[in-house]
């Protein structure tokens, strides 16, 4: 996660939550004061969000795993029901049969 761009985002999405609060409830004052509580909401799941990274990481650490090779890992395996590695297409047989 990448600060600037979840706060570019997270700017985005507090616009689009409080113009399209005004709209809903036609009152400036309601609409601050959702779009406030909103974006509490949103720091909140952040530091949550950190908080299980850090945890994450941490736990790596301790079990003597390198951040490179459990994210290699984690990128290669993700998605793979099949059995096969990430990298086996150039190994499979090509042909017409």
């Amino acid at each position: 996660m990448y600060a600037p761009r979840v706060f570019v985002s997270m700017t985005g999405v507090l616009i689009a939550f409080a113009v399209s609060a005004y709209f809903m409830s036609g009152s400036f004052y309601t609409a601050l004061i959702q779009t406030l509580i909103c974006a509490v909401l949103l720091q909140v799941g952040y530091f949550i969000g950190v908080l299980y990274l850090v945890r994450r990481e941490k736990k790596l650490r301790d079990e003597g795993i390198p951040a490179e090779a459990a994210a290699a890992k984690s990128s290669k395996d993700i998605g793979r029901r099949d059995g096969l590695r990430a990298d086996a297409a150039p190994n499979l047989p090509a042909g017409d049969t």
